[in-house]
């Protein structure tokens, strides 16, 4: 480049580079939750569909960060620009932006490899081609522009991570309210069209700039990377990538898989970034590393309860996170090369991201029953704090020792049956042993905080409050495990004497889907949700009373237990998405309330609901039950205006649809009343509480909405006090195009403050 270009080259840099690669990354975390939100429904709304996406969207990333990095070799800057350009054109024709079908309905044995090539075919290759926009651009911009070589790409990474930050929140905030799915592909479609043109303008600028021989890949300043530096570069950035997922899937599990939950953990990661990479951080190693000893060991201390609601259990988890990443990708601006190795340094932080989410999305779930990933990758990522020198003090080794004690005394405390601690447990009265059990585990959380300085030491006592924690916070016994794309599942038991002694339980994360009493008394007695005095049971109870034969159809098998209102001449429909649950349920071994207790057909249909039971007859069905809103992954397409127009359809005149909305985190009652009438049908409102007179697990509290199609269908109810006529007032109701969980979260929340059941 001669002199006379240099004043030239500095000019277009404020004006031309940092629009473009701010431009790229919102369009790249733009079109994240985009397109998870456009295959969330066809996957019945699984909080796996985001880790999975996201996963995705890091190997895409990656790929696009290799082919910049293999660009740079053996073409001109000129030769790179046309290449480019021609790449971006070809990939365009993927537009406009939508879910492909060619790989037809996700099959139920691999929906994460029907989800990866729908991906693939729907997004892969505009994504690759804007993820390769911003290195290629930092690369041209340090070769370029002299004089800011050394700093000029940095604060382009960091404009890069704010425009992905910003194109982030502002998806649920502004994007989603405002824009029907329609319009959002197509003005991201405009948006990349848009983008290409800025990419030719910037082309242009430099075209005459650019130098026509090859570019001169070796480093100016003679600096080796080696592969022991590659390294350390992908551990540091694969761990954050890890820890993202595996904190997502800890909120998602227990609210439901929406863009407001998905946003917030990969803002923070960004932000992280942001931070990190700045000349002056905001917050300094220093100040992270001691918030890092205060929040992981709390993380790991409540990893299956959070002390005071779900609120304070997520901000415990995202605090542990952030700080987490932040202290790693600290330590890689520590760490990072000259501006010549730029691109090599930007495909070792994206592998290593890859391979994080990889991890967490495909490998964990095949090698573990439980969601073992995340407090494992927790507990590692302690080797990313300082190791100190020289040999541990004497005080450090009792200061560990000292935390071992007091997490094995927690577990004893939770658990003393058969132990020595019995009876101390027993003098303490009226004192709940659980809070001594915490208190125990702050000790613990303590010990670990005042070794925070020896990397190793600190990690071994974080692994000890984590298995501590694990144990002592579990009051379930556990018979068996499973995991599948659609969650861990867990079959436990506890004894029931009034039931005649042991009742077994499944659980899909934190959350019952059903019980079964063993003692043959009571094995075909329905219990907890679906006991006779609820409302599911008061409906199937009326109907069968009127009716001497019907035909029934369940959204959501659990343990089957509806199948015991079943009588020979009633036939009966599962509508399942997950075939794991289908297996677990028909297994005499685990539950036989299909098997042994249902009298009439059972048939089972897998596939999401939505899709499977658009496809059966209209007019057939008696009852028709949805029950797939309990407190765990609410799929909320399920619960649209469509959804409810279409239920209604394959309803009998005078059939009725059953909405099961009971949930700990969502206040899912109004916006069902305000579905259920803007569908057209007429419905009825219960929020009915257990009797505390009853046996534990007979019954339980239960909140329900029954819509029919005329006042027909609600005739055996309409009388009844304890069924209210639906009320819709200052609800909107929720469509294909519109759900609002983070409000279903708010109301809620404040109803728990209130002091509401």
């Amino acid at each position: 480049m001669s002199a006379t270009d240099a004043p030239r080259a500095r000019a277009i840099a404020p004006s031309l580079f940092i629009v473009t690669v701010f431009a790229s990354a919102a369009l790249v975390f733009m079109v994240e939750p985009m397109m998870a939100r456009l295959v969330l429904p066809i996957l019945g709304g699984s909080a796996a569909v985001w880790n999975t996406s996201l996963a995705f969207f890091q190997a895409a990333l990656l790929i696009g960060y290799v082919y910049a990095h293999l660009l740079q070799r053996p073409a001109s800057t000129r030769g790179q620009i046309v290449l480019h350009l021609g790449v971006m054109a070809l990939a365009a024709l993927a537009l406009p932006l939508g879910v492909s079908t060619l790989l037809g309905d996700p099959p139920p044995g691999a929906p994460a490899l029907w989800l990866v090539g729908t991906l693939t075919l729907s997004i892969g290759a505009p994504f690759a081609a804007l993820s390769a926009t911003a290195p290629l651009v930092q690369a041209w911009h340090a070769r370029m522009v002299p004089g800011e070589a050394g700093r000029g790409p940095w604060g382009l990474y960091a404009a890069s991570n704010l425009g992905s930050l910003l194109a982030l929140l502002a998806y649920p905030v502004a994007v989603e309210p405002a824009l029907s799915l329609r319009h959002q592909t197509r003005d991201w479609s405009l948006g990349y069209v848009a983008f290409a043109g800025v990419m030719l303008v910037l082309g242009a600028a430099l075209w005459r700039l650019a130098p026509r021989v090859r570019a001169d890949v070796a480093p100016a300043d003679g600096s080796k990377v080696g592969w022991l530096d590659r390294a350390r570069w992908i551990a540091l950035a694969a761990i954050p990538s890890s820890l993202m997922l595996g904190v997502t899937n800890y909120v998602t599990t227990d609210v439901g898989s929406a863009p407001f939950l998905w946003v917030a953990p990969l803002a923070l990661y960004l932000a992280t970034f942001i931070i990190a990479f700045q000349p002056r951080p905001l917050v300094s190693r220093t100040t992270a590393l001691v918030i890092q000893a205060i929040a992981l060991p709390a993380a790991c201390a409540f990893l299956h309860v959070a002390a005071g609601g779900f609120l304070i259990g997520v901000t415990i988890h995202f605090a542990g996170f952030f700080f987490t990443a932040l202290i790693c990708h600290q330590a890689l601006v520590a760490r990072r090369p000259a501006p010549a190795h730029l691109t090599d340094f930007y495909i070792c932080l994206s592998l290593g991201g890859a391979l994080g989410g990889a991890f967490n999305a495909f490998l964990a779930p095949l090698i573990f029953n439980t969601v073992v990933e995340y407090p494992a990758v927790l507990v590692l990522s302690c080797l990313a704090r300082p190791w100190g020198r020289g040999a541990p003090k004497t005080w450090r080794w009792l200061i560990l020792a000292a935390g071992a004690l007091a997490a094995g005394a927690a577990i004893l405390v939770a658990h003393p049956e058969g132990t020595v601690a019995a009876a101390a447990v027993e003098r303490l009265g009226n004192v709940d042993p659980t809070l001594v059990a915490t208190a125990l585990l702050a000790v613990t959380e303590l010990t670990a905080f005042l070794l925070r300085r020896r990397a190793w030491m600190f990690m071994a006592a974080i692994l000890i409050l984590t298995l501590a924690a694990a144990k002592a916070t579990d009051r379930v016994d556990v018979i068996r495990t499973w995991r599948g794309f659609f969650g861990v599942l867990r079959e436990s038991r506890l004894n029931q004497p009034a039931l005649g002694g042991e009742i077994h339980m499944l659980a899909h994360g934190t959350t019952l889907h059903g019980a079964q009493a063993q003692s043959p008394a009571f094995r075909c007695q329905p219990l907890v949700y679906y006991a006779h005095e609820t409302p599911i049971g008061q409906v199937f109870d009326a109907v069968r009373a009127e009716r001497p034969a019907i035909r029934v159809g369940a959204v959501g098998l659990g343990t089957g237990s509806v199948a015991a209102y079943s009588r020979p001449a009633d036939s009966l429909t599962f509508f399942e998405i997950d075939p794991l649950v289908v297996r677990i349920s028909t297994d005499p071994r685990n539950f036989s309330c299909t098997t042994l207790c249902a009298r009439g057909r059972v048939d089972f249909t897998l596939g999401d609901a939505r899709l499977t039971l658009s496809r059966a007859p209209a007019g057939v069905f008696d009852i028709l039950l949805i029950d797939a809103f309990s407190s765990d992954s609410v799929p909320a397409h399920l619960l649209t205006v469509e959804a409810v127009r279409m239920y209604l359809t394959k309803l009998r005149p005078s059939g009725v649809i059953i909405l099961h909305l009971s949930n700990r985190n969502l206040d899912l009652v109004g916006p069902a009343q305000a579905v259920a009438l803007a569908a057209g049908g007429k419905a009825l409102f219960q929020s009915h509480r257990a009797d505390p007179a009853l046996p534990q697990l007979w019954e339980s509290s239960e909140d329900a909405v029954i819509v029919a199609r005329n006042a027909e269908g609600l005739a055996p109810f309409i009388h009844d006090p304890r069924w209210r006529p639906a009320d819709a007032r200052g609800v909107r109701p929720w469509t294909d195009d519109y759900t609002n969980l983070f409000g279903a979260l708010v109301r809620r929340t404040r109803q728990r403050w209130a002091g509401e059941p």
